[in-house]
């Protein structure tokens, strides 16, 4: 059996039908390009996701049971075999030419190790996006400024060679953000993560505020366990959640620049959003010093 150039992980849990339209979205690619293993990491559902994969005849299905997307893609890399890794979500649709971004980068430029790609939102209707929608095309998945600026790239839009995972290590568990913390590893390293724009994906919105609330539950929990600890830990904290309320005031100016979002009402509503979850996270942080507990360890889990 010949071995394939390059291996897409995907962790799944809970969302066969987002994971049918990645899988459909990946079909023509694979089809076209061949030489490619695909491992779904089902990460603990109620139910394995074996009618959704079954129709996909180059999909394997796998299963780790350590709860949280590093542990699930680490199992991937594990039974893998190419020498190139790619990582997309399960709720994630691949744009048609995101494999071949991928393998023409790492062909023709030898010295890249690590890429990652655009996320933009998955529009339901394209002429009329929900408040949310507007709001996570200007904030949600910015892997430009995270790539370039913050060192990371978000693993659902991720692409190395095997020998940087081999020299980084594996993702970490739940109680991190599993992707900033890879990145902060892959620096120290001295591996340079390179953006590459025209490697796409599509994440769908949240579909409430709530859930995007919990999205940021996680966030904050995950930083504030990164704080220094004692008296002055608390009181950068502080400042913090001060500095959060102030900035929406600073980013209505990305919403009414923004080239991802067009018209009058899309920034109204965006800017909307901007202020409650601001807020929102303010009055979260504030409460996290006063729990011992950590919101991250109830990630995706009753």
């Amino acid at each position: 059996m010949t071995t394939p150039v390059i291996s897409i992980i995907i962790p799944h849990l809970n969302q066969p039908d987002f994971l049918a339209r990645c899988l459909a979205s990946l079909d023509p690619q694979i089809s076209s390009l061949g030489n490619t293993e695909v491992l779904v990491v089902d990460n603990g559902s109620a139910k394995l996701p074996t009618q959704t994969t079954s129709p996909f005849s180059w999909v394997r299905l796998v299963q780790e049971k350590t709860p949280g997307p590093g542990p699930a893609r680490n199992h991937g890399i594990a039974v893998s075999s190419a020498p190139l890794l790619a990582f997309i979500d399960a709720d994630c649709l691949s744009h048609p030419d995101w494999l071949s971004t991928i393998l023409t980068e790492f062909l023709h430029n030898p010295a890249t190790l690590i890429v990652g790609g655009d996320v933009r939102i998955a529009l339901g209707n394209p002429a009329k996006p929900t408040a949310l929608e507007a709001y996570e095309s200007v904030f949600a998945y910015r892997q430009k400024e995270y790539i370039e600026k913050v060192g990371f790239s978000g693993t659902g839009n991720l692409a190395m060679r095997r020998s940087a995972y081999d020299a980084v290590g594996p993702f970490a568990g739940i109680l991190v953000a599993e992707d900033r913390d890879w990145g902060r590893r892959a620096q120290k390293q001295g591996l340079h993560i390179k953006y590459l724009s025209n490697m796409i994906v599509y994440h769908p919105a949240r579909k409430s505020f709530d859930e995007l609330c919990r999205k940021w539950d996680r966030h904050v929990s995950h930083d504030y366990q990164e704080l220094p600890k004692g008296a002055f830990g608390k009181l950068k904290w502080v400042g913090l959640a001060a500095a959060i309320v102030f900035s929406s005031i600073l980013d209505v100016r990305k919403v009414l620049a923004s080239q991802r979002i067009n018209t009058f009402r899309e920034r109204r509503l965006a800017s909307w959003i901007l202020f409650r979850i601001r807020l929102y996270r303010a009055s979260r942080m504030a409460a996290q010093l006063s729990k011992a507990d950590h919101l991250s360890k109830n990630w995706n889990r009753s």
